[in-house]
């Protein structure tokens, strides 16, 4: 039986997580749970799989979950440095990461620490310190599954594979659900329309990513770090039926392309289970349902966050941070009815011009420049008040 800890386990991620756990049943042993903030979903979690511990990240929580958990034997913990200690316990097999956003990247480096398998749906952990992950890798002999679909549909065309005798990869986006919306109508986006994802069932941040294609952006620093790819050999095609989830083209000019429907739930077991494929019933796929697969190039100018993040890669050093930690800020700001929509690659690109440029950043470094950038785009939004 693996044991796993889950972090962020009352989030997409997570509660797929649990999902794709509970139908492989007697495979898995859950020794935490973490949460940000949602207390009731996170005690209901904790009273059906009775984790050794439970984190909730915001400390004025603690109350309420001791509330819900009082008479039991779980050790409840609280506060960022709770949350950090339980993403770096030794104990457990593997350690997936959901969480969402910057704040996710301390964990994964806490848990590759510990000498722990990570499965990680976080790919800012990636954006921000993929080279400081990679090196910590190595030294302490851990692995990282990928999550995400894209660089899961990779890893598994990759199999068996010489890197070396890669052409390219090919990441494949739905479009998102702006796809054929005119630019001139972007200014009217709301929030509403934003969370539309015409394929997915995603978190917030991530449904606002995809509509943005700042996902894609993201996705292609992290494939740059995951399989040691420069950016000239990492490309984008929109496919809006979302069925081919990715692509690798080999020198030879053959391509492999993993496909499957679009449900977050195949990658999440894959990661879980690797190297197997166990039984699930999960909906199978059927391409004559489908009918017809279509591929589009991707609009560079109606969504300029894809080359924000490839120009971002391109420059190296402290340029993804500030991609990274920006594009956070700014999407909570128009999920919070702060800026209009088309306002998000705009702030992005100002806070990388304003930036102060270095080139080898180290963790404090890192810790530094995501500070900046978060005061620098706060005071940016004031003026929008």
């Amino acid at each position: 039986m693996k044991s796993i800890g889950i972090l962020g386990s009352t989030g997409s991620i997570g509660t797929q997580t649990l999902d794709v756990i509970d139908a492989l049943p007697g495979k898995f042993q859950i020794k935490y749970l973490t949460s940000n903030q949602n207390t009731e979903l996170l005690g209901e979690q904790a009273l059906k799989y009775k984790p050794d511990i439970v984190c909730i990240a915001m400390e004025e929580k603690r109350g309420e979950l001791d509330t819900i958990l009082t008479g039991t034997d779980i050790n409840i913990t609280s506060g960022r440095n709770a949350l950090l200690e339980a993403a770096g316990r030794n104990d457990v097999d593997l350690v997936m990461n959901g969480l969402v956003g910057a704040t996710g990247m301390e964990p994964t480096i806490e848990a590759v620490q510990a000498g722990v398998d990570v499965a990680l749906s976080n790919k800012e952990s990636m954006v921000m310190a993929g080279g400081i992950i990679n090196g910590l890798l190595k030294k302490h002999s851990g692995n990282l599954f990928p999550v995400d679909s894209e660089h899961s549909a990779i890893w598994q065309c990759l199999t068996g594979e010489n890197i070396d005798q890669v052409k390219r990869i090919i990441l494949t986006g739905s479009g998102g659900p702006f796809r054929t919306k005119p630019k001139e109508e972007f200014s009217q986006i709301t929030r509403e329309e934003a969370l539309q994802h015409p394929n997915w069932d995603m978190g917030h941040k991530i449904t606002v990513d995809s509509a943005t294609m700042m996902n894609k952006g993201l996705e292609v620093i992290e494939a740059h770090w995951l399989f040691n790819l420069n950016a000239d050999q990492i490309d984008i095609v929109v496919h809006p039926q979302s069925i081919i989830h990715s692509m690798v083209e080999f020198v030879d000019g053959s391509v492999k392309a993993q496909m499957g429907v679009p449900d977050m739930k195949l990658p999440i077991q894959y990661a879980l289970t690797y190297p197997k494929h166990y039984h699930a019933d999960w909906v199978n796929l059927d391409l004559t349902e489908i009918g017809e697969l279509t591929f589009e190039k991707p609009d560079f100018e109606k969504f300029p966050c894809i080359q924000l993040a490839y120009d971002a890669l391109e420059e190296g050093g402290t340029f993804p941070v500030v991609l990274n930690v920006a594009n956070d800020e700014v999407v909570s700001a128009f999920l919070h009815d702060h800026i209009p929509f088309i306002q998000i690659p705009q702030l992005i690109a100002e806070a990388l011009n304003q930036h102060e440029f270095i080139e080898n950043p180290d963790l404090d470094t890192i810790s530094e420049i995501s500070k900046w950038t978060t005061d620098y785009i706060h005071e940016q939004i004031s003026t929008f008040a």
